[in-house]
């Protein structure tokens, strides 16, 4: 472990760690959802949505914070042989984010560890988000006595990396939606907010399949030079950016409106070999109309079913780092794969392929 204030755990944390928001882990559901359908649900919108280019290809995901999360606590003895833990009496607890300290920008781990060790005790004031919350606390370090270095008590994060799914691109602006749920923290659970990102190719190395209550996953190795473009959005309903080159080519489908989809036969596109998606089919079960939108969105607004003999085969179902891929129903994309049901593999969630066009528009 190394010493100092900080004690840092590595800072290319893997996306596809076993979290509800981070690739879809989720509790098994054999219940209708709640919601009632909408009145008029019936009938179609007087407008269409925007064509787009479905995606269904895995990208890897590198993500600088802005600022650094606090991942955990840890006391230590001082000088004086007390047991001592400086950010917990400050207030700090996991899952905060530090902006900056003594009025500087906080842009690593090794920034802050820095400003701390060479306080000499004095007082460092930190500028700490929670939940949306920004405040000032004063953090009084402690001087090690393994080592004599004045340290501050916690383990912090500035970066995470790993493999998600991408849903549509945008023909005209290059701008695309990926995952269909936030990328979080796989420490606190909390969702990273985003300093700056790059979207770059990944090579799929294998795949683990699947079992009841084992989630699976697709591995890769993410280009170390490489990119493919730039992220700008990480939120509830997806990451966002803009591809290097903008327009882009390819065939366009419209997106549907939460009102056209409907339980019935459907496909998804997913890469799970290779670096082309393949068509797969599904049933969708249920569709939640009433489900919440943007910042308040679940990923949670249909539930779906893997029905494809191959993928099934292949996979067991939806495995972590297929989120993303976008769910196709009657020529129309209506959605993207979120979660697995952890107790049965072959179900899980999708989320309305028109709540990310609006995020991506209000991005």
């Amino acid at each position: 472990m190394q010493k100092g204030n900080i004690f840092r755990k590595t800072a290319a944390a893997l996306l596809s760690a076993a979290l509800v928001c981070l690739f879809g882990a989720a509790e098994y559901y054999s219940g209708r959802l709640s919601g009632a359908l909408p009145v008029g649900s019936t009938a179609l919108s007087d407008t269409e949505l925007p064509e787009v280019i479905p995606g269904g290809t895995p990208f890897g995901i590198k993500l600088l914070m802005d600022g650094v999360m606090v991942t955990g606590l840890g006391c230590f003895a001082d000088v004086s042989g007390s047991e001592r833990c400086p950010a917990e009496e400050a207030g700090i607890a996991e899952g905060d984010v530090i902006r900056t300290a003594n009025g500087i920008s906080v842009v690593s781990n090794k920034g802050l560890q820095d400003i701390i060790a060479g306080s000499g005790g004095e007082p460092v004031r930190l500028t700490v988000s929670r939940r949306g919350i920004t405040r000032e606390v004063m953090l009084s370090p402690a001087m090690s006595a393994d080592g004599g270095i004045w340290r501050g008590g916690m383990w912090v994060r500035d970066s995470i990396a790993g493999i998600g799914t991408m849903t549509f691109i945008e023909p005209e602006s290059g701008r695309f939606g990926g995952l269909g749920h936030p990328v979080c923290d796989s420490s606190t659970g909390g969702l990273v907010p985003l300093h700056s990102g790059e979207a770059v190719p990944v090579e799929l190395a294998q795949v683990k399949r699947g079992e009841k209550g084992i989630p699976g996953e697709l591995r890769g190795q993410l280009s170390r030079t490489g990119s493919i473009g730039l992220l700008d959005t990480n939120s509830r309903s997806g990451i966002y950016g803009t591809l290097a080159g903008g327009e882009q080519n390819g065939g366009r489908m419209p997106v549907a409106h939460r009102n056209q989809v409907h339980e019935g036969e459907a496909y998804i596109l997913s890469t799970v070999s290779g670096d082309k998606p393949e068509r797969y089919d599904i049933t969708v079960e249920r569709v939640n109309y009433a489900a919440p939108s943007g910042d308040k969105t679940d990923g949670k607004d249909m539930v779906i079913r893997i029905t494809d003999e191959e993928l099934l085969k292949t996979t067991g179902g939806i495995v972590q780092g297929m989120s993303g891929s976008p769910v196709i129903q009657d020529g129309r994309l209506i959605g993207a794969v979120t979660h697995v049901f952890v107790a049965e593999p072959s179900r899980g969630y999708a989320i309305f392929a028109e709540t990310m066009l609006e995020e991506l528009s209000a991005a």
